[in-house]
């Protein structure tokens, strides 16, 4: 990777706004189903503000943000929290993804019990998207170290 310039400016203006893209990703995520967005562009808005850090100030202090370690465990756990409520829903006697045949809290019913099992799926694909951006920048990135040290 080519030297990096480090300027105050725009370290701090990443660090200022990364907590703010971070938030609006969140709620993105959290009002997926009913505006428009969702776990994809809530996941990709959280994956952004991660990388505007690591761009912005480098590796070594984005790592006390996010570190390099958690992308791919992170992407894991968001598909496997799809991937179960889908599996939930087998499990109760339905089609994958049904929401008509969740019946894991008492007394949830109907609309409120779909748009819960929305949320969490919404919420796993954002952890999944969040998680995979991030890893494939990282993998590059020390793809690139790598060739500079041969």
């Amino acid at each position: 990777m080519k030297e990096r310039d480090e300027s105050p400016i725009v370290l701090i203006v990443s660090r200022i706004l990364s907590p703010f893209i971070m938030l609006f990703g969140a709620y993105v995520i959290a009002h997926g189903h009913y505006s428009p967005g969702g776990g994809f562009q809530g996941g990709a808005m959280l994956a952004a503000s991660v990388l505007l850090v690591r761009l912005a100030a480098g590796s070594r202090i984005s790592e006390l943000q996010f570190k390099r370690a958690w992308g791919t465990p992170l992407g894991i756990a968001g598909v496997s929290l799809f991937f179960g409520v889908g599996l939930a829903a087998v499990l109760f006697g339905g089609q994958f993804l049904n929401h008509e045949f969740f019946h894991l809290i008492p007394g949830v019913t109907g609309p409120m019990l779909r748009s819960l099992s929305i949320l969490v799926i919404e919420v796993g694909v954002g952890l999944a998207v969040m998680g995979i951006l991030v890893s494939i920048y990282d993998d590059l990135l020390e793809e690139d170290e790598r060739r500079e040290d041969l």
